[in-house]
């Protein structure tokens, strides 16, 4: 299998990752999800604390206890929250997140985690002290390394400069091409990209008629309804499947180790996984969805 290294650690994932947050609260079902998963390959696993107010967690763990040596955990903190409420506040304060992956620890039933990402932050935060509690669980061996999920490009920079972050989570996909402009700055950092919503709702893939009528009926970002119906066509002109043609553009870029897409049943893990082994997209073909598209920018979270 092609792996690729995170950041500047040892830890080294596929090029597609499976993200959990809309797995159910079976515990039978998720089990078989991510027997699946792990069967064809998908040995990244990405959840939340957040994610059914730690009951995703719990279910994963159930699944982890079996196959920890076999699997790559990453998870997220700092969101404060309830689970019998349900109530949820902001805290990337230092004695939260110490004392939340406690919490992750017992729920996923392991004594390490792999990847620890700040699940959200702005550049009003206590920065310097979030860093620090990250600094502190990496050497006491508590997580083998951390980062950032955000698409803040004040919070990500200031994080490129003040931390050693080896991962910034963001949503990257061939028509929210907003991160292209750091892309190149991060890979001079060491500092890798886990690309989210790689299939941008669906619209990028077999179902993106009915997608785009679904989830996107008043458009998406920038782009109208009209007009992704518009790009759809002519992807499918290349005749290559879109879930090929959507993880092969984000992976393009050296900086991108993996693709994170959302499943909530076998047949999407199936469908999804058949492109774990995919080879790299050329040059001209990244180019021609270029055309097909367009570049987008970061309008706010600037300075």
């Amino acid at each position: 299998m092609k792996l690729r290294r995170i950041g500047k650690s040892n830890i080294q994932v596929p090029q597609l990752t499976l993200g959990t947050m809309s797995f159910n609260r079976d515990k039978k079902s998720v089990i078989k999800m991510l027997s699946k998963a792990l069967d064809q390959g998908l040995i990244h696993i990405d959840t939340a604390d957040l994610y059914g107010f730690g009951h995703n967690e719990m279910l994963i763990g159930n699944f982890l206890k079996h196959h920890r040596d076999q699997i790559v955990l990453t998870t997220k903190v700092g969101n404060h929250f309830n689970s019998q409420t349900e109530e949820w506040f902001w805290d990337p304060s230092k004695k939260y997140i110490t004392r939340a992956v406690k919490k992750s620890l017992e729920r996923l039933q392991t004594d390490y985690i792999d990847l620890y990402l700040l699940h959200g932050g702005t550049i009003e935060d206590p920065i310097d002290e979030t860093i620090d509690a990250f600094d502190e669980l990496k050497k006491a061996g508590t997580i083998r390394t951390y980062g950032i999920s955000s698409i803040r490009l004040n919070v990500i920079k200031t994080y490129m400069k003040k931390s050693n972050i080896d991962a910034v989570m963001m949503q990257y996909n061939l028509l929210d091409r907003r991160p292209e402009e750091l892309l190149d700055d991060l890979y001079e950092h060491q500092i890798s990209v886990l690309a989210r919503s790689p299939l941008a709702k669906g619209i990028i893939s077999s179902k993106g008629d009915i997608n785009i009528n679904e989830k996107a009926s008043d458009g998406y970002l920038e782009y109208s309804k009209e007009t992704l119906e518009k790009i759809v066509r002519e992807l499918h002109y290349i005749d290559e499947p879109l879930e090929k043609l959507a993880f092969q553009y984000v992976l393009h870029h050296p900086a991108v180790v993996s693709a994170v897409f959302g499943a909530s049943s076998e047949k999407q893990i199936m469908n999804n996984s058949a492109y774990v082994h995919m080879g790299a997209m050329e040059d001209d073909m990244y180019q021609r969805i270029q055309q097909i598209t367009k570049p987008l920018y970061y309008k706010q979270h600037r300075d």
